[in-house]
């Protein structure tokens, strides 16, 4: 786990805004599409998501178009991945006119300790310590029970998301408000949802957990590179190999600097160093109790032949 010194000199919490800058920002008391609500089937466990609307952001020379979509209101839960690692729930629940078996060796093997480091795990508390594959192979079991293609935000929809909802903070009364980071933290996450959320309805985008991405890591210099100097329409960096994956949002260890819409994180491979397995886990980062994830639904639903396609290329181990 990353470790921070208290700095004990004034803090300063500026505005973040210079990077990326969304166009069309929401006023202050913007008009929300009503939030809905998802429910996995055969349980009681549900689940929020909110409307994101089509729009652009500018960055340096380039503009990246961004179409509408669906996101999680609240980081992925414990409760709700739980559900992903049970086996014997799957095999009797399956999603009424879904042709779905569960399969051992495609869900999360039982982790040899409390990755959560003892900060909780029922009751709304995030899920965390997963790979980016095995988060991204719950979207896909998600897929599998309802029918509906969830998956991970990409970098840009992430920070297209964040912004749009205002979420960088102005004041330190703001951050406290709205943000778990290292001087409120008492150094672990929370049950998700105790703090404000932002104008579109997203709660703890900042802080709390850092999120994964969909995205392999390139640098700032890198990324511009990658997407020329012309429109980019909802540009996703397509992973190459294991790490590094791009990780938003900071946590609950990190400083205000480090919780913003723009600040960015990469996955590294010392985050599974103290796996004993060989070869190292698929599933389990023993080290990345700070991260997390939340997941998106793009509005224009793909075909199950592009369902595949996007999972093949974006689990790779």
């Amino acid at each position: 786990m990353k470790k921070r010194k208290k700095n004990n000199t004034p803090r300063i919490h500026p505005f973040y805004t210079g990077l990326l800058i969304v166009l069309g920002m929401t006023s202050l008391n913007p008009l929300m599409a009503q939030p809905e609500t998802i429910k996995i089937p055969g349980t009681d466990v549900y689940f929020e998501m909110a409307l994101v609307e089509k729009g652009k952001l500018e960055k340096e020379s380039f503009t990246i178009q961004i179409d509408s979509f669906w996101i999680g209101t609240k980081e992925v839960s414990f409760d709700e991945y739980i559900l992903f690692q049970d086996l014997e729930y799957d095999n009797n629940t399956a999603s009424e006119g879904i042709d779905y078996q569960a399969d051992a060796v495609t869900r999360p093997t039982p982790p040899y300790e409390d990755f959560s480091k003892g900060m909780g795990r029922q009751g709304g508390y995030p899920a965390v310590s997963m790979t980016q594959q095995a988060a991204q192979l719950y979207c896909y079991w998600l897929y599998q029970k309802t029918g509906v293609f969830y998956r991970l935000p990409t970098e840009a929809e992430w920070e297209y998301a964040c912004l749009k909802g205002n979420s960088d903070f102005k004041s330190e009364k703001d951050l406290d408000n709205s943000v778990w980071y290292y001087e409120n933290s008492f150094e672990k996450f929370h049950k998700t949802g105790l703090k404000s959320a932002n104008q579109l309805g997203l709660y703890d985008m900042l802080g709390n957990v850092a999120e994964w991405t969909a995205d392999y890591f390139l640098s700032e210099n890198k990324y511009s590179q990658y997407l020329g100097d012309s429109t980019a329409i909802n540009p996703w960096i397509v992973p190459q190999r294991r790490h590094p994956r791009t990780v938003k949002g900071g946590s609950y260890d990190d400083n205000p600097e480090d919780c913003t819409c723009k600040s960015r994180l990469k996955s590294k491979a010392k985050w599974q160093a103290r796996d004993p397995q060989i070869p190292k886990s698929k599933w389990w980062n023993p080290d990345s109790p700070f991260v997390g994830f939340r997941i998106v639904r793009p509005v224009q639903q793909p075909s199950p032949k592009e369902i595949e396609a996007y999972f093949q290329k974006a689990i790779k181990y």
